[in-house]
């Protein structure tokens, strides 16, 4: 019987040691959730890197293998040196910075992680291979793999691949700053169905392929090696059933009764996100500041919770960005305190998804402001956990769900002024438009959930253009 054949940079599990005994768990996130409808019943396979091991002996590593074997996921390991240069040098120090636009983080010596890039695409590609059969669909993700689709169709020329990419794809004027850009779009050419969260991402890789290599589209079509390629929007969702249950379990209800007492009728601003620069947590701060400044009588009446849930800590571009957060917050509640509160509630920890939910469920007013993100699943966390259909999100235009959420009130995050003027009026908005808004957000969120997104994309692929048996060439570091 065909499989689906998942294929990411990190597998969905948790490797633990504990006292010598090895412990495999399943992860939870978006992708995982996603897919855990055809993982779950059997019909598919993981590939991904399990997470360091080289703690383990001999003994616990023959223990890992049967662990990832019975959650049926396939182990790519890859060596210290492999993710250092692969993962943090080449994946996060230059396509994720170039695909946020933020190129003045791109990594000056990236030229030395680009063969080790090419190399684990290459190791990966030889695994899958090795367990494909006849039939099989495989799905790539993101851009730690943008050269594994045209590798696997040099290995298996009538698979049929799909691949989807999970961050923004820039437009063409900055993907050109890419000296490897030829072979990122060679690379991702070789899948049958390319998918994108909006239209803007997928117009912008059709550009560049027009501008780098000169291939024209005919609609959502584009002809490429005697091939049809197909492109497509499916915009990611949550799993919005399962926070909405959260949202009205007892221990979750109690904790929002909490946080209100806590609040002392003081409202309740929050906001959750990883710490990375994308997600322009500097400027959101100011825009606080520059609220209260304005407005001092509303000093002591406003509070901001904000979670900042630790990422990439060895990076020390992320140590000194986080030591300005740091900065930038004390100072704020420096000038803006009163006896009895300080303005921002700072948590620089993960939290528990009872702890998450019931801050959601708390909240008058929800700040999901990043500079550029793929698509920000936490705006639509915020909305599925919504079930009293209250509350206001307040969005950036330079999210991907935006295109979606029409109904929150969208922003310009690097307009500080008119952030805080922003927040201001929606904390002052009429009951009956907060309901209204969240109904309409509400009946999208729960209607286009991650499996619906699953769903649509596996559709998809199977009706992609079957592919020919052509020569395909493989991608060289100078093509």
């Amino acid at each position: 019987m065909s499989q689906l054949l998942i294929i990411s940079n990190r597998l969905p599990v948790t490797v633990t040691l504990e006292q010598g005994v090895v412990n495999v768990v399943k992860s939870v996130g978006g992708v995982a959730t996603g897919l855990s409808g055809p993982h779950d019943s059997g019909e598919s396979l993981w590939f991904g890197w399990p997470g360091n091991i080289s703690r383990l002996n001999a003994h616990q590593r023959k223990h890992l293998d049967k662990g990832l074997s019975d959650l049926r996921t396939v182990p790519v390991y890859l060596s210290q040196r492999e993710i250092n240069r692969y993962y943090d040098g080449f994946s996060n120090g230059v396509l994720w910075p170039l695909f946020h636009y933020q190129t003045d983080m791109i990594q000056h010596d990236a030229w030395r992680h680009w063969k080790t890039y090419m190399e684990v695409n290459q190791r990966f590609a030889a695994v899958v291979a090795d367990k494909y059969q006849k039939g099989d669909l495989i799905w790539v993700h993101d851009y730690q793999l943008t050269l594994l689709p045209t590798m696997l169709r040099r290995l298996i020329p009538m698979a049929r691949i799909g691949f989807f990419l999970h961050i923004p794809f820039p437009s063409s004027g900055v993907f050109r700053i890419l000296p490897w850009r030829t072979q990122i779009l060679k690379g991702i050419l070789g899948a049958d169905l390319i998918g994108f969260h909006t239209y803007s991402y997928m117009r912008h890789f059709i550009r560049a392929l027009f501008t780098v290599l000169g291939v024209e589209s005919e609609e959502e079509i584009i002809s490429y090696q005697d091939r049809k390629v197909t492109l497509g929007v499916f915009p990611m969702g949550v799993d919005t059933a399962k926070f909405a249950k959260l949202a009205n379990q007892k221990n979750v209800l109690e904790r929002v009764a909490e946080i209100q007492q806590e609040c002392r009728g003081q409202k309740l601003v929050v906001g959750v996100d990883r710490l990375d620069y994308i997600k322009g947590l500097p400027r959101r701060m100011l825009a606080m500041d520059r609220l209260l400044e304005r407005e001092p009588s509303l000093r002591g009446k406003i509070r901001m919770i904000q979670v900042v849930v630790p990422s990439r800590t060895k990076v020390d571009s992320y140590k000194q960005y986080q030591q300005k957060l740091d900065e930038l917050v004390g100072r704020i509640n420096g000038v803006h305190a009163t006896v009895n509160s300080v303005p921002i509630h700072y948590l620089y920890r993960s939290v528990s998804q009872t702890e998450l939910v019931a801050l959601y469920r708390s909240a008058q007013l929800m700040l999901v402001t990043p500079l550029r993100d793929g698509m920000n699943l936490v705006a639509k966390e915020f909305i599925a956990s919504r079930t009293d259909e209250d509350g206001i999100l307040i969005l950036s235009e330079f999210a991907g769900a935006a295109a979606e959420l029409r109904e929150a009130i969208l922003i310009n995050p690097y307009d500080i002024d008119g952030v805080a003027t922003t927040i201001k009026k929606a904390l002052t908005l009429p009951s009956e438009e907060r309901h209204a808004r969240m109904r309409i957000l509400r009946n999208r969120v729960l209607a286009y959930d991650c499996y619906h997104w699953a769903n649509n994309f596996m559709k998809a692929l199977q009706k992609a253009s079957p592919v020919r048996t052509v020569a395909f060439p493989a991608l060289s570091s100078s093509d």
